[in-house]
């Protein structure tokens, strides 16, 4: 939600009750918390931690409570038993996690933070870049995994061409193109009923990595030729990253055995992430010799490794960004898709709605999209940002404290990674009114006035200086990829309804099988 901040910022000024303006106040004023007469960090409430196994125990297979696709659930069981502050302790190998449900000290802790915030850190990626990986990464980590001045240094040197507005609004074009290919391959994949295939979140996938390549390197990739077999490149790119990501958790929560000898997943893992590395730099060093012979007739020709290439003499630094843009990219946009299509697809009126708002904004279908069209999209956005409220694909953000902090009336020792439950506090009815209603009107300029919003109660792409770098590009697919397809076509949904799991993000889990019928103009 690339403009949620700001825009809501007199939002929260205007609903927000006194006791938050009594928070904010201490936000700038620090020297109010007395680290000394704050209740210690101890008698924090949270499950009690076992002898050797501690907490951990907790997500084992068998014999633990949890399963790793359950940490949604788990936030919110944590929230329901001990209340607004619970800490995990006991986690073999690795910090305590302090889990944070109220707005107001989160808001605080993001206001609190410097230039360089340390989000809790993915050890098993930091190991494989620092480590296992260090002759290729070397002093060029990227913004993934990485951490203090190395990572502020990078996302320095790239942060301008992807989060500049008027230059992503470039790409308008080209992610079109790629997205009229899609909705015509959807078309060729229908079923005798109108359906999509049991598989359709992979297709979804292989629509955001044409995009990715499509934007960050200027070449189609072929992701969505017809006849692409399983074991084609561009499948094995999105199998690898969705591979690397979605065991993390694992890797993170289980004994962490892998950091001190080489473990089955671990050695999987490494396996995997060579492979990644390998074919995605084929694609990167074929797209860099391209480039030397490249005539830019239009800006809008140029991709983002172009972009940086022309400010920064070391070609490395757009390799490694190229490389977590298609790492962490792929999943977390197709995840997100696949929740934003089926929240549609179950919602009949509001997609109605939405119908009608881009039949007015797009008259003739086949008109190309704009900048200007897309700023009038106001449900349509609104409905993206409710979908993440209630069902944010990222169920949380977290912060490494830096130094000692006064949360809740506890003192908190720096190191702890403080977690951030954005799944759970979009759903808090005193920061939300009405919560448990699915209203994407309060996300609009024109209602924001009859609903309380806190605006640091539902930040599924984090805030300051670590957001989510790759934000509004994926604001952009997804704006494009909703626009061209409900303008043309309804979506619906016939089969049992499907709950969210998490694997690396938190989206529906079973066969997609949308029903896509042609709208009769």
């Amino acid at each position: 939600m690339s403009n949620k901040i700001a825009r809501l910022s007199h939002i929260a000024i205007r609903h927000r009750s006194q006791t938050a303006l009594t928070s904010h106040h201490a936000i700038i004023n620090p020297q109010t918390e007395n680290l000394e007469t704050a209740k210690p960090y101890s008698e924090i409430p949270g499950p009690k931690p076992i002898p050797i196994l501690g907490n951990t125990w907790r997500l084992l297979p068998i014999v633990g409570q949890y399963d790793v696709s359950d940490v949604a659930k788990l936030s919110s069981l944590f929230y329901k038993e001990y209340g607004k502050i619970v800490k995990l302790s006991g986690l073999v190998g690795r910090p305590d996690l302090l889990f944070i449900y109220d707005a107001d000290e989160i808001e605080k802790i993001y206001r609190r933070e410097g230039p360089t915030p340390f989000r809790p850190s993915m050890p098993c990626l930091v190991k494989y870049k620092s480590d296992i990986r260090k002759n290729f990464f070397g002093e060029l980590a990227g913004v993934v995994g990485v951490h203090g001045e190395p990572w502020r240094e990078f996302r320095t040197k790239v942060q301008k061409p992807i989060l500049q507005l008027r230059t992503v609004k470039k790409y308008i074009e080209p992610i079109e193109v790629v997205t009229k290919d899609f909705i015509q391959r959807m078309l060729e994949m229908k079923d005798e009923n109108n359906e999509m295939p049991g598989d359709f979140d992979n297709e979804i996938h292989k629509w955001s990595l044409e995009c990715i390549g499509r934007v960050s390197l200027d070449v189609r990739l072929g992701c969505l030729d017809p006849n692409l077999s399983p074991d084609s490149e561009p499948q094995k790119i999105i199998d690898a990253a969705k591979y690397a990501l979605r065991n993390i958790a694992i890797l993170e929560l289980r004994f962490p055995f892998w950091r001190y000898f080489p473990t089955p997943i671990w050695t999987r893992y490494v396996k995997n992430m060579d492979y990644f590395i390998e074919i995605c730099m084929k694609h990167i060093d074929a797209a860099m010799e391209r480039l030397k012979t490249k005539t830019v007739i239009d800006e809008k020709e140029l991709s983002l490794v172009e972009r940086i290439l022309a400010n920064e003499p070391d070609p490395k630094t757009a390799y490694i960004l190229a490389l977590d843009l298609i790492l962490v990219g792929i999943d977390t946009i197709s995840m997100a898709v696949c929740s934003i299509l089926y929240q549609l697809a179950t919602r009949p009126e509001q997609q109605e709605k939405l119908y009608q708002e881009l039949k007015k904004i797009i008259p003739d279908p086949n008109v190309a999209l704009d900048a200007q069209k897309l700023d009038q999209m106001v449900f349509l956005k609104a409905f993206i940002k409710e979908v993440f409220r209630v069902y944010s694909t990222v169920i949380g953000n977290g912060r490494t404290l830096q130094e000692d902090m006064v949360l809740l009336g506890y003192r908190v020792p720096k190191g702890v990674q403080v977690v951030f439950p954005t799944l759970v506090t979009g759903s808090m009815e005193e920061y939300v009114s009405e919560p448990d209603k699915f209203i994407p009107e309060r996300w609009m300029k024109s209602e924001s006035e009859k609903y309380n919003l806190h605006s640091f109660a539902s930040l599924p792409y984090g805030y300051g200086a670590r957001m989510c770098l790759g934000r509004r590009f994926a604001d952009l697919e997804m704006q494009v990829l909703l626009a061209k397809l409900i303008r043309s076509y309804k979506l619906e949904y016939h089969h049992r309804p499907l709950e969210y799991k998490v694997t690396f993000m938190y989206a529906p889990d079973g066969d997609l099988r949308f029903k896509m019928v042609k709208r009769d103009e």
